[in-house]
C-alpha cells in the first residue's frame, strides 16, 4: 500500500464518525423521510458520476429520464444508457448488502456488465491519436492495454492485461483483511481499482460504486463526488500515483462529510 499520513486525515475520520452518530440522532422519529432522501442520493450519485465521465445530461435531464423513462432530443443514446445502468447498479449494491454477500472478482465483473448493458461501443483514441469507436465487452477484463493522456501531456499507462486477474484477486483479498477505518478502506479500494483499470470501459464509475459499497456495508451513507470537484478529484488521484494516498483519502472523507451534512440538513428542514 502507498504511504498514508494519518496526521492529515484522522481529524476528518473523526468528523465522519461524529456525523454518523448525528444522522442517527436527527433521523430518529423521521424514518418516513428516508425513502425520499435515498432517492435523491441515487439521482445525485448517478448524475455526478456520469458527468465526471463526460455525460452531457444535466441533473434535471437525468432525474426526468430516470423517473419518466423519456429521453431528451439531441443527447447521445449512450448518456441515457449510462444513467439507467448506473441507477440499476446502485439498486444492485443495496441488494448485495442486504444479502450479506462478499466482494469477489465475479461480483466486480457483474457490476461492469451492468454498467455496460446495451452499450455496444465507446469513444476512444487509437495509437495515432485518432478518435474511434471501440467495441465493448461487458463483464470481461480488458484484452488490450489501456492508457490516458494526462493534462501535462504525458501518457499514464494502467496495469497490463495479463496481470489484471491477479491484481484484482489481491485487491479483493486486501479488502477482506483491511483493519483500516472504512473510509480509508473505501478510498484505497477506489484508487487501486482505477490504478488497475481492469475493463475497457466503466472503470471510474465502478471504482466509485465499490468505494460506496464498502461505506454502505459499514453503516455510512454514500460519498457523492460532485462533478464541480472533478479537477480536485483527478489531482488527488495523480498525487496518489506519486506515492502518497493521504490527499486522496482526505478528498474522499471530505466528500462523505459534505454528503452527510446535506442529509442532516434535509432532516432538519423537516423538524
Amino acid at each position: 500500500m502507498k504511504k498514508i499520513d494519518h496526521s492529515r486525515i484522522d481529524h476528518l475520520l473523526s468528523s465522519v464518525d461524529e456525523l454518523k452518530i448525528k444522522i442517527d440522532s436527527v433521523s430518529e422519529g423521521k424514518e418516513h423521510l428516508w425513502s425520499a432522501i435515498h432517492e435523491r442520493i441515487r439521482y445525485s450519485w448517478t448524475f455526478n458520476t456520469n458527468a465526471i465521465e463526460g455525460s452531457t445530461l444535466t441533473e434535471g435531464e437525468t432525474i426526468f429520464f430516470l423517473r419518466e423513462g423519456l429521453t431528451v432530443e439531441g443527447k447521445p443514446f449512450k448518456d441515457f444508457a449510462d444513467a439507467k445502468n448506473h441507477h440499476e447498479a446502485i439498486e444492485y449494491l443495496f441488494d448485495f448488502v442486504s444479502k450479506k454477500r462478499e466482494i469477489s472478482s465475479g461480483f466486480i465483473k457483474e457490476i461492469n456488465a451492468l454498467l455496460l448493458k446495451g452499450v455496444s461501443s465507446t469513444p476512444a483514441i487509437d495509437q495515432h491519436g485518432n478518435k474511434i469507436e471501440k467495441k465493448t465487452s461487458p463483464g470481461e477484463y480488458k484484452k488490450l492495454p489501456n492508457h490516458v493522456l494526462q493534462s501535462d501531456g504525458t501518457i499514464h499507462y494502467y496495469v497490463d492485461p495479463l496481470k489484471v486477474p491477479e491484481e484484482i484477486d489481491n485487491l479483493v483479498s486486501w479488502i477482506k483483511k483491511s483493519s483500516e477505518h472504512p473510509v480509508v478502506t473505501a478510498a484505497v479500494t477506489h484508487y487501486e481499482f482505477v490504478r488497475i483499470h481492469p475493463f475497457d470501459d466503466g472503470n471510474g464509475r465502478e471504482a466509485r460504486l465499490l468505494m460506496n459499497l464498502i461505506l454502505i456495508e459499514n453503516g455510512f451513507m454514500p460519498a457523492v463526488i460532485k462533478n464541480e470537484k472533478r479537477r480536485e478529484y483527478i489531482n488527488s488521484l495523480v498525487i496518489a500515483d506519486n506515492g502518497d494516498m493521504s490527499e486522496f483519502i482526505a478528498f474522499i472523507a471530505q466528500s462523505l462529510i459534505d454528503s452527510m451534512n446535506q442529509i442532516i440538513s434535509e432532516f432538519n428542514k423537516n423538524s
